[in-house]
C-alpha cells in the first residue's frame, strides 16, 4: 500500500483522508488537538465545526446548494454525516455540532487505513503530504509553510457568533417561523426575535459604542497588502458592530432583514428588523443568533444582545468571539487540482487555500484526497470541468490575481458566463440553468474516470 500523510482534522483533513483511504491508501492523519490548542477549539473530536452549524443552502438555485450536489455524486462522507446529523433548517443544511464531530470522529477511527495520530507536525513532511491545517494553522507550521513556499501568509479576521440556551429565550415575544415557509416544521425551524423601529435604533447605538477585543498581537502585520493591525475583515464575515458603524440601517438590510417570514404584528406595527436564531443540537436546547458574528467583549456581549426582543434574560451557552485566519497565496503555489506547483507529491486543501465556507473546505479536501491517491498510484489527477461549481473555485484560487485575491465561497459568479442565461432577467432561473449545466458537465466527466468513487 501506498503511504500518504494528511495534516489536519477538520472538515477538509477528514475528508480527504477518507477519499484516500477508500482508494487503497494507508493514511496517517495528524491532529495537534486536544495535546496543542488552537484558541479556538473547545474538544478533541475531529471535524468540529467552531462557527455556524449551518453548511448553507440545500437549494440547486444557491451556489452552496449546488456544490453538495456535485460532492455528493463524488462521495462525499463528510456530507453524508451532515445529512445524518441534520437539523431543521428551512431550505438550509444546519447540523447538531457535537453529534456531527462525533460521527466523523468514529467513521475515520473505524477506517482500516487510516491511523490517527494526536501530534503537532512542525515541518514539511519529506513524503507524500496534504495539508489541511486549516485557517488557525499553528505558528511553527505556518514558519514552515512560508518557508517551503518562500511567501508569506495572507490574514483575515473571522469571528463566531454567540449561542443561546432556549429556555432562556422570551417565547412571548419571539415566534417560529421559516423563511418564505421553507422549513421540515409545521411551526417553523427558526426562532425569530422582532424589533420594532426604536428597538432596532435603540440596539445599533449601543452595539456601535461597545467595546471590542483588541487584537495587539496581530498588530502591525501586512501581509500582500492586507494590514492586520487595523482589524481589516473578510468582507463575507464582517462582525456585526462593524457592519452597524459602516451604516445605522446596514444590519436591517442584511442579517436582521425582516423579508419572506408571515407578517407578524408586535406593538406599533409590523417589524422593522427581526433576528433568527437557528437551532444548534438535536435536543433543540441551544440556539444561535444567524449572522451574529461579534468581537465584543464577553461583558458587553451580554449587556447589548440582551437588547434584543426576547432575550432580554438570555442565558449564553458560548460567547462570539475573533480569530485570526491563515491562507496561504494559492495563484503562485497551485494547481487546479490542488497539486503544489514547486513539489509534485504536495497536496494543499481547505480554508489555508483560500476557499471559505465549510462546503469549500470539504470539497477540497474531497478532491485532494482523490488526487493525492491517483498521484500515488501513477493516474492522471482530476482537474474538474470548469463548468461545475468546484472546478471554477479551484480554478479561482489557482488563477486569481494578485491584487484580487481573497478567501471565496461557491457563488456563481465564479462559472463561466453564457451571454444567452445573462440575458434572463429573473436570478433564480439563470441560477437553475447554471446549476443544470455543472451537474450535466461533472456527469459527462466521470465516466473517463471510472476509479473516481471510493
Amino acid at each position: 500500500m501506498k503511504n500518504l500523510m494528511v495534516v489536519g482534522g477538520g472538515l477538509s483533513g477528514c475528508e480527504a483522508a477518507w477519499q484516500a483511504a477508500q482508494r487503497g491508501v494507508n493514511v496517517l492523519l495528524y491532529e495537534m488537538r486536544p495535546n496543542t490548542s488552537t484558541g479556538v477549539h473547545t474538544g478533541a473530536q475531529l471535524a468540529e465545526l467552531v462557527c455556524s452549524n449551518s453548511l448553507g443552502s440545500n437549494l440547486l438555485d444557491r451556489a452552496s446548494g449546488l456544490l453538495k450536489e456535485e460532492i455528493r455524486r463524488l462521495g462525499s462522507v463528510l456530507l453524508t454525516c451532515a445529512d445524518e446529523t441534520s437539523l431543521p433548517a428551512g431550505g438550509a443544511l444546519a447540523v447538531d455540532r457535537e453529534a456531527f464531530a462525533e460521527l466523523v470522529t468514529r467513521k475515520i477511527l473505524a477506517h482500516p487505513n487510516i491511523t490517527v495520530i494526536r501530534q503537532e507536525i512542525t515541518e514539511i513532511p519529506d513524503q507524500a503530504t496534504i495539508i489541511a491545517s486549516g485557517p488557525l494553522t499553528s505558528p511553527r507550521f505556518s514558519q514552515a509553510i512560508s518557508r517551503l513556499t518562500g511567501l508569506k501568509h495572507l490574514f483575515f479576521f473571522d469571528a463566531l457568533a454567540p449561542i443561546v440556551a432556549y429556555e432562556s429565550i422570551d417565547m412571548s415575544i419571539a415566534f417560529r417561523a421559516s423563511r418564505y415557509d421553507r422549513g421540515s416544521l409545521p411551526e417553523g425551524d427558526y426562532i425569530n426575535c422582532p424589533f420594532s423601529k426604536l428597538q432596532y435604533l435603540e440596539f445599533v447605538e449601543a452595539l456601535i459604542g461597545a467595546q471590542r477585543i483588541e487584537l495587539k498581537e496581530f498588530e502591525a502585520e501586512i501581509q500582500h497588502g492586507v494590514t492586520a493591525g487595523s482589524q481589516e475583515y473578510f468582507e463575507g464575515c464582517l462582525p456585526i458592530e462593524i457592519l452597524a458603524r459602516r451604516n445605522p440601517d446596514a444590519l436591517s438590510f442584511g442579517p436582521l432583514r425582516p423579508v419572506g417570514l408571515t407578517q407578524h404584528e408586535i406593538v406599533g406595527g409590523r417589524p422593522y428588523a427581526i433576528l433568527q436564531l437557528r437551532q444548534d443540537n438535536i435536543a433543540g436546547t441551544f440556539y444561535n443568533l444567524v449572522g451574529f458574528q461579534t468581537n465584543l467583549t464577553q461583558a458587553e456581549q451580554s449587556r447589548v444582545f440582551r437588547m434584543i426582543p426576547g432575550l432580554q434574560h438570555a442565558e449564553f451557552v458560548r460567547f462570539g468571539q475573533m480569530h485570526r485566519n491563515t491562507f496561504i497565496f494559492s495563484p503562485a503555489l497551485l494547481f487546479p487540482t490542488l497539486q503544489c506547483r514547486k513539489r509534485e507529491d504536495l497536496f494543499f486543501a481547505g480554508q489555508i487555500t483560500g476557499v471559505e465556507g465549510y462546503m469549500g473546505n470539504i470539497a477540497t479536501g474531497l478532491l485532494a484526497g482523490i488526487n493525492a491517491a491517483r498521484y500515488l498510484q501513477g493516474e492522471p489527477l482530476m482537474r474538474l470541468p470548469e463548468r461545475t461549481m468546484l472546478g471554477a473555485l479551484c480554478r479561482y484560487i489557482s488563477s486569481a490575481s494578485e491584487q484580487d485575491f481573497q478567501p471565496m465561497k461557491s457563488n456563481f459568479g465564479l462559472l463561466p458566463k453564457l451571454d444567452e442565461v445573462q440575458q434572463i432577467r429573473s436570478r433564480r432561473e439563470r441560477a437553475k440553468i447554471y446549476s443544470n449545466l455543472a451537474i450535466s458537465a461533472l456527469d459527462e466527466y466521470l465516466p473517463a474516470h471510472a476509479k473516481m468513487k471510493g
